[in-house]
């Protein structure tokens, strides 16, 4: 199923300001909150898909991406956990959005610090991909080292705050007795502690190994761009929730298409005689080559075009092309009778310079290039 815009989710325009787009996240958060929908899926399905588009739109590097690229730019496998914000955990958006929940931000309601969930570490890697890969998408299996939960690990409810996350305190003040509420020293909050520890794992039970990881790599990514693999990074003891694998990806230099965008360069070089009499010449693509007529008296310097052979949107918007880069060689040693030939057409009128309007010059063929 297609994700939603984030833009629609919240009701506003691609023009709101961060006070707009907080505004009406608060306005959501209010109408969808659990304390005010108990037990209604709908509703929390609601709330968590409302703090999803928040927490993009909110952030202005992330909110430029999905500007640019849609959900592809910003997560590659979806919104929040699981390939979506269905992975979403509850304690996760109080925590985040203290600023919208707390200090009477909820509109009233309220969320008691209870049991912390505890979530892994990130990781990171580099993928290399070839320009085909890039062109058509590829579906890649990595291998990470990461944590785990060691095999026969048990854990149980902390003896100290009972599960609960949090111990309460009665302090005596001149205003009378007053009960404060921590974080549990025992569990740092979770609710659980170390049961059985195998053998060569850590003191939380985890251990180190090396699994693969499919990962879906969508048409038209460029370099450097970091697509978020939620749900597979380092896993959390216990009942804690996974880190996230961010994926870099590093674009492999083709041997003669250079990337610009979603456009393709590649230099063509023609002798004299292609060039004044015409030709058919073979301009690579991905995944092949494909021929290309040289019309007589082509100039050197100009610029061909293949629509549609280049690299498509990340958003599926259509696809740029191949710009062919015309050069005609000249030969730099010639025979005796190659010279004498060319000395005999020297004076000829035909072979003088003579350049009309429709011969661009430097300028206008980079202005072609870039329009």
């Amino acid at each position: 199923m297609a994700k939603r815009d984030y833009y629609e989710i919240l009701g506003i325009s691609k023009n709101a300001d961060a006070s707009e787009i907080k505004k009406a996240y608060r306005k959501l958060a209010i109408k969808y909150h659990p304390d005010k929908n108990p037990d209604d899926p709908k509703a929390e399905e609601q709330f968590k898909e409302a703090a999803e588009a928040y927490e993009m739109l909110s952030n202005t590097e992330k909110k430029q991406r999905y500007d640019q690229f849609g959900h592809a730019g910003i997560d590659g496998q979806g919104g929040f956990g699981g390939g979506g914000h269905g992975g979403m955990n509850m304690d996760d958006i109080f925590s985040q959005f203290g600023d919208i929940f707390g200090g009477g931000g909820g509109g009233g309601f309220g969320r008691s610090q209870g049991r912390r969930t505890v979530k892994g570490t990130n990781l990171r890697v580099r993928l290399n991909l070839t320009l085909e890969e890039i062109v058509n998408g590829v579906e890649k299996k990595i291998k990470v080292n990461k944590l785990v939960q060691a095999e026969g690990v048990e854990y149980k409810t902390c003896s100290t705050c009972k599960g609960s996350g949090q111990v309460t305190r009665i302090v005596n003040s001149f205003l009378g007795q007053m009960q404060t509420a921590a974080a549990c020293p025992t569990c740092s909050g979770t609710g659980q502690q170390i049961g059985k520890k195998p053998a060569g794992s850590d003191q939380n039970g985890m251990m180190r190994k090396e699994v693969v990881i499919p990962i879906e790599i969508p048409a038209g990514v460029e370099d450097g761009m970091q697509l978020n693999v939620r749900g597979k990074g380092n896993d959390a003891p216990g009942n804690g929730v996974a880190g996230d694998l961010l994926v870099v990806i590093s674009e492999v230099e083709h041997e003669s298409l250079k990337r610009e965008g979603q456009n393709l360069h590649f230099d063509l070089y023609l002798n004299f005689a292609d060039a004044t009499l015409g030709t058919t010449a073979e301009i690579p693509v991905v995944g092949g080559n494909v021929k290309f007529k040289i019309t007589a008296g082509t100039q050197s310097g100009k610029t061909l075009r293949l629509k549609g052979k280049g690299i498509p949107s990340l958003n599926g918007y259509g696809k740029g092309d191949i710009l062919v880069h015309v050069n005609v060689w000249t030969p730099q040693n010639l025979s005796k009778e190659e010279q004498k030939t060319l000395e005999s057409l020297q004076e000829s009128e035909n072979f003088a310079p003579n350049p009309s309007k429709k011969d661009k010059g430097f300028f206008d063929r980079v202005k072609d290039v870039f329009s």
